[in-house]
């Protein structure tokens, strides 16, 4: 049975994780010019940043209830929060070419 420690610091992680793969999914849109960059970016090196944030967060701190298989740890703990992440900066935020910035003095 679940705890709600446990429960409480996966949604903790979720998050952190979700936030992490948004605004890293907004940096690699503005900074790259091609597409297909970004989704190269996005489906390659924000897992592995998640896979050792997982470790860290699971192996060193104890976070996180035992979900019973490696496949739902990965698709709980880093594939959703990837999708949710990259979700949350196509369709809710702006698109970059559209966010007016404030002139710079020189």
């Amino acid at each position: 049975m679940v705890s709600i420690v446990d429960a409480v610091s996966l949604l903790i992680i979720l998050g952190l994780h979700t936030a992490f793969a948004a605004v890293a999914t907004r940096f690699f849109r503005i900074r790259l010019d091609t597409w297909w960059g970004t989704i190269v970016y996005v489906v390659f090196l924000i897992p592995v940043a998640l896979f050792f944030s997982m470790l860290f967060f699971s192996g060193a701190l104890g976070l996180g209830p035992n979900l019973g298989s490696q496949e739902i740890v990965f698709v709980v703990v880093i594939a959703m929060p990837v999708v949710l992440g990259y979700t949350i900066d196509v369709f809710w935020m702006p698109h970059p070419d559209d966010v007016e910035l404030p002139d710079t003095v020189d």
